[in-house]
């Protein structure tokens, strides 16, 4: 039982201190592509050690699920993991990370519905404000304008994704502004940043009592928008982008007293126009595998036994 014991050990270490590591660290806002790949090897280094885990105590609780999981792996190998030693606990331990499984992939599918809801729902409403003439066919023109006194911009995801964008924010935004705000969309898209998000809501809101999960979904939800200006900026300039949001975002207040939702425009803007200083590609480097060890860890602890074994 030793070695699904400390895979548990290890995901409950992971999950406590990296919240905590990341908060207390001020780099995640000056390389926001990094802390997202940092980000999501803790949570697969978390999902990894209850993965295996669960292998592990279901091949030693019952023989019809040790043969798939051992496979062809010689005898020495199977008896290198006493597996007759786990006790009753394997069988325990083994449904337990089970049904979490299965709930993860329940509310990730939920997710992924409802966001696909709410797309059709969107898409009904820009049909309903900006409805085909007769005989016009659909237009795959990435921009769509609207006629509206409130100047909004939103990246419409389908099969041909357009940016819709209203006349009033098309009299506000200037020069290379508009062009700038269509890079950072794009960032979105090609990064998969929607992909990111369904995940992080769906572990957030199937274990809200898990900390890293609640963590990873703020932070995702920061740090994809973080990215996507950096995206835009490295071709319109920093500048460009951050005029584009005070643009957007003036009349909404959110430069004074503003909701929590809009609470982080004024931190992008102050970001864009006084920038931190990056990381060398080096130490980028460094920083990019040693995250990488954290989901090899438990691999690593779930093999050892069967590679001594054979040496």
């Amino acid at each position: 039982m030793m070695v699904p014991l400390t895979l548990m050990i290890l995901g409950v270490l992971a999950a406590s201190m990296a919240p905590r590591l990341m908060a207390r660290s001020d780099w995640p806002d000056r390389e926001p592509v990094l802390a997202l790949w940092v980000w999501q090897c803790v949570v697969a280094g978390v999902l990894l050690c209850c993965g295996l885990a669960m292998s592990l105590s279901a091949a030693a609780a019952w023989e019809a699920v040790r043969s798939p999981v051992f496979g062809f792996a010689p005898r020495v190998v199977v008896e290198a993991y006493a597996l007759q030693a786990y006790g009753p606990w394997a069988g325990a331990l083994a449904l337990l990370l089970a049904g979490g499984g299965a709930w993860t992939a329940f509310v990730l599918t939920r997710e992924v519905r409802a966001a696909r809801a709410r797309r059709r729902q969107r898409r009904a409403a820009l049909l309903r404000r900006a409805p085909l003439l007769p005989g016009e066919e659909p237009s795959g023109e990435r921009l769509v304008v609207l006629e509206g006194d409130r100047p909004e911009a939103w990246w419409m995801h389908s099969n041909k994704a357009q940016l819709v964008v209203t006349t009033s924010a098309l009299r506000r935004l200037k020069g290379r502004q508009l062009d700038a705000l269509v890079a950072h969309e794009q960032g979105h898209a090609r990064a998969r940043h929607d992909l990111l998000l369904y995940c992080a809501a769906a572990l957030a809101v199937g274990f809200p009592q898990i900390p890293v999960f609640a963590a990873f979904r703020d932070q995702v939800h920061r740090l994809v928008e973080l990215a996507a200006d950096d995206a835009a900026s490295r071709r319109f300039g920093r500048l460009t982008i951050a005029l584009a949001l005070v643009e957007l975002n003036e009349d909404r207040g959110v430069f004074g007293p503003c909701p929590s939702q809009l609470a982080e425009v004024p931190q992008r803007v102050d970001r864009l126009l006084a920038p931190g200083r990056r990381f060398t590609p080096g130490r980028r480097l460094r920083m990019t595998a040693c995250a990488a060890l954290v989901p090899a860890v438990p691999l690593l602890v779930t093999f050892v036994p069967g590679l001594s074994a054979l040496t």
